[in-house]
């Protein structure tokens, strides 16, 4: 049919809409029927007293990466680096019958990249020029990073790096992502070749966050969505020592309140869980373990927590991922961690900064300072107090004799 015949069966504005999608979208990406994707990451927030999450330093705490993973080039702008969300390891699997290229690009909404491997070919704003953004909150671009040139070979026997300095140990958390049937990939960098199992980035925004978890003052937590889309699954988690409970609340469409969890179950139920809510978004299993090996130390340390699964239509939104070729099939599926100030929580800070436990509160490690922020502006008289405390649990742990074995 010419193509004056078919317009005049077309409504105006669809008319409209097609006009515009083949001018905007010319360049039409070609697709590669073998070719499949998948990918996982989390995003870590803290929610304020309103519930929403609030700016943090979010690049706090030990980097926990092998040495050879490449990131922005100064450890001072990162430490004063705040916003609303840390990205933490995402990383894209490729699976294919042959040998196949591909080029990728993530593009992170009002944020930064700060971490990577392999090397890039494109990362902006450019690690050299990155102290050039004063902060994430008055920077209204985006962050991206390229891949030019990735081999996708599933019959490749990889050598795939790994670190020699303290702290790259087999106990890294790093290497328990390689563990699934991906194919491995050679991407080709201004370094020459370098192998891995997928492509893994890091980064930091000051966007905001899907959900919002106001802690009433019984402890009980009030949830909102604030996206347009359902998002699949909440579960509350909490942790005291050696007790750990969690609630799962399921799908949640505008609002739900959750009571403490119990603190009766295991880190084997939790995981079970955990897997089985991951596969049902469309992770193989060894891709949903290979995650929650991943985060095992970090997903399940001291205090509470909202884990909730990220909508799709926001994550693509905030963060637009383009494979090209494109893939039969892409799988993205990223898991919210937003940290929660609980009446447990700061009764458990206060008796420790009380008796000086500097053990006690590293257990809290980057999410200190905003729990101590959240607990001075709802008690403002007791805020010098606090940081009284403070000083003195950090001069203690100074002044006290070391032991020798």
């Amino acid at each position: 049919m010419p193509p004056t015949a078919a317009r005049s069966h077309v409504p105006g504005l669809v008319f409209l809409c097609l006009v515009l999608s083949t001018s905007f979208g010319a360049q039409v990406q070609p697709a590669n029927p073998e070719l499949t994707a998948h990918e996982w990451g989390t995003f870590t927030s803290i929610a304020g007293r309103s519930g929403e999450a609030v700016e943090w330093s979010t690049l706090n705490g030990s980097a926990d990466l092998p040495r050879f993973v490449d990131h922005i080039n100064s450890a001072q702008f990162k430490a004063g680096l705040r916003g609303t969300v840390r990205m933490e390891t995402p990383v894209l699997y490729f699976y294919s019958p042959h040998e196949t290229s591909v080029s990728v690009k993530a593009t992170f909404s009002r944020g930064l990249l700060t971490e990577w491997y392999p090397q890039a070919s494109h990362v902006e704003p450019t690690p050299k020029n990155v102290l050039a953004v004063k902060g994430l909150y008055r920077r209204r671009g985006s962050g991206s990073i390229a891949w030019d040139s990735v081999t996708v070979s599933p019959n490749l026997a990889a050598t795939f790096p790994r670190g020699s300095l303290p702290g790259d140990g087999e106990d890294n958390q790093y290497y328990a992502a390689r563990e699934t049937s991906a194919a491995p990939l050679v991407v080709k960098t201004s370094a020459g070749d370098q192998q891995e199992k997928f492509l893994f980035y890091r980064g930091v925004s000051s966007c905001s966050i899907p959900i919002s978890a106001t802690v009433m003052s019984q402890g009980q937590l009030q949830i909102r969505n604030l996206a347009q889309q359902e998002i699949p699954n909440v579960i509350l988690f909490e942790r005291r020592g050696d007790k750990l409970g969690y609630r799962v609340g399921g799908g949640l469409q505008s609002e739900m309140t959750l009571d403490p969890p119990e603190l009766t179950a295991t880190f084997d139920s939790l995981s079970r869980d955990l897997q089985d809510t991951l596969t049902r978004q469309g992770l193989y299993p060894d891709e949903a373990r290979a995650m929650i090996e991943t985060w095992r130390q970090s997903w399940f340390e001291e205090g509470s927590r909202l884990f909730y699964i990220v909508p799709g239509d926001f994550l693509n939104a905030i963060l637009p991922l383009t494979i090209n070729p494109v893939p039969a099939q892409t799988v993205r599926v990223f898991v919210g961690r937003l940290e929660l100030v609980t009446p447990a929580t700061t009764q458990a800070i206060g008796k420790i900064l009380a008796t000086h436990d500097l053990a006690g509160l590293q257990k809290y490690n980057r999410f200190l300072e905003p729990i101590l922020e959240e607990m001075k502006a709802a008690n403002p008289a007791q805020a010098g107090q606090i940081d009284r405390d403070l000083d003195l649990t950090y001069r203690s742990s100074i002044l006290q004799p070391q032991t020798t074995k």
